[in-house]
């Protein structure tokens, strides 16, 4: 059951870093959230009003608190476990839709922070202009079954912009390149895809719901970033990668697997697709307009907590991924990817077998640069560093990490060296005062 805690100005409920997976809202008094910018280190400090929830994030997505919590004032907050926060009020459509806006505004300030982080140059891009930028990145992938795609719903949506004549040009040639004979880059098998939400599965297993099936196959665009929001997605099997274009190059945000949403952050709040969305694999999935949402989602209470968890979940990827970029050092910063893909896909030890170290990462050179945010070029010089010290072997559509505890090593050396440097900027400060 719910139970009333008071805690007297001064204490401290939880630390950031702490892993709890508690619920709360403030029933009176006063409180203070402070956190460490992810991009910055400074802290940030928010007040918190009576009636409104915290520690949502970390206890959904099972991950550690992103903020500390310190009374202002003598308080009173009501403490639920997250099984009591769903039975609660997961039939609260008011609530359950107050939140979907409050993270999908959180996701989406990530995304902003991401092309912050990696200095974007055009933040505030035409839609065309954008779309083209996207179709280019694209082609110089050699990705250009995607890049001709991005073309076509620029000339379909634009056909009278200045980036219309540009996009026929780019389409032309990537359709020259989809016809010349080469070898195809080989998809991962959805036998090998595993994850992903059981419970909307389930939900949408009925045969009412065939008509909004689609079908897509590899390198197919399901969502194109700067387009209208009118549709989402529940994917049934198969992976989508949501990608975004900084600087005329593609940044990987999410892989997501079979059971998850998608598209539903521009269905809340009305707004233009802030990512693209590709078919990794062949990919089957069902698609519903904005008019469905109120009745699919915010409606049904094992779905909208379903769509809640993997939001807060892709809230702390994509904190992750920014970590990440603030690694200046590019081996470290790939180390560390690798480290952010081994989370991502928790790897299980085969029981009959030696416990082992060495991990398997269906990626290729390309996927490491968009990770990185770097081109390709530079990704294959700082990954070729470490195949001549024998510590990963890269294939076509793999890598073998021999010992991933070397990755470790190598992003927690980098950490030590920065904070030898904060520590001799800061005595150096402290001498010129």
């Amino acid at each position: 059951m719910p139970k009333t805690v008071s805690y007297a100005k001064g204490s401290i409920i939880y630390f950031e870093g702490d892993k709890d997976d508690r619920i709360f809202i403030l029933q009176n008094g006063s409180l203070t959230l402070s956190e460490t910018d992810i991009q910055t280190g400074e802290e940030k400090r928010e007040q918190l009003r009576a009636g409104e929830f915290f520690g949502v994030k970390s206890a959904l997505s099972r991950n550690p608190r992103i903020e500390t919590v310190r009374c202002a004032s003598d308080v009173q907050v009501v403490q639920l476990t997250v099984n009591e926060f769903e039975k609660i009020f997961s039939q609260n459509q008011a609530v359950m839709k107050k939140m979907l806006k409050i993270f999908s505004k959180n996701l989406k300030e990530l995304h902003e922070k991401t092309k912050v982080v990696l200095k974007a140059k055009n933040p505030q891009e035409a839609a065309d202009v954008g779309m083209l930028a996207t179709a280019k990145s694209f082609f110089v992938d050699e990705k250009y079954k995607t890049a001709a795609a991005i073309c076509e719903r620029i000339l379909k949506s634009f056909p009278e912009s200045p980036s219309a004549e540009e996009a026929k040009k780019v389409l032309n040639e990537s359709m020259q390149n989809i016809e010349k004979p080469g070898k195809k880059r080989k998809s991962i098998s959805e036998e090998e895809i595993t994850g992903g939400d059981e419970t909307a599965l389930k939900q949408f297993s009925l045969s009412i719901f065939d008509r909004f099936s689609k079908k897509y196959e590899s390198g197919d665009v399901i969502i194109a970033e700067y387009e209208k929001g009118d549709n989402f997605y529940l994917g049934q099997s198969g992976e989508v990668q949501i990608e975004k274009c900084i600087n005329g190059t593609m940044k990987n945000l999410a892989i997501l697997r079979p059971g998850e949403i998608f598209g539903e952050l521009e269905v809340i709040d009305g707004q233009d697709r802030t990512a693209t969305c590709i078919a990794r694999t062949p990919v089957s999935c069902l698609e519903f307009g904005s008019s469905n949402f109120q009745s699919l989602v915010v409606a049904n209470a094992q779905i909208v907590m379903s769509v809640l968890k993997a939001i807060s979940r892709r809230i702390y990827e994509q904190r992750r991924e920014i970590r990440t970029l603030t690694i200046e050092d590019l081996q470290a910063r790939i180390a560390d990817i690798f480290l952010m893909y081994n989370e991502m896909n928790p790897f299980i030890p085969d029981p009959d077998a030696e416990p082992t170290d060495q991990r398997k990462f269906n990626l290729t050179i390309t996927d490491i640069a968009r990770w990185a945010a770097i081109n390709p070029d530079s990704a294959r010089d700082e990954l070729n560093k470490f195949v001549s010290k024998s510590k990963i072997e890269i294939y076509d559509d793999y890598m073998i990490i021999k010992n991933i505890m070397d990755m470790k090593r190598t992003v927690d050396a980098y950490n030590a060296n920065m904070e030898v440097k904060k520590d001799e900027q800061a005595a150096k400060a402290a001498v010129k005062q």
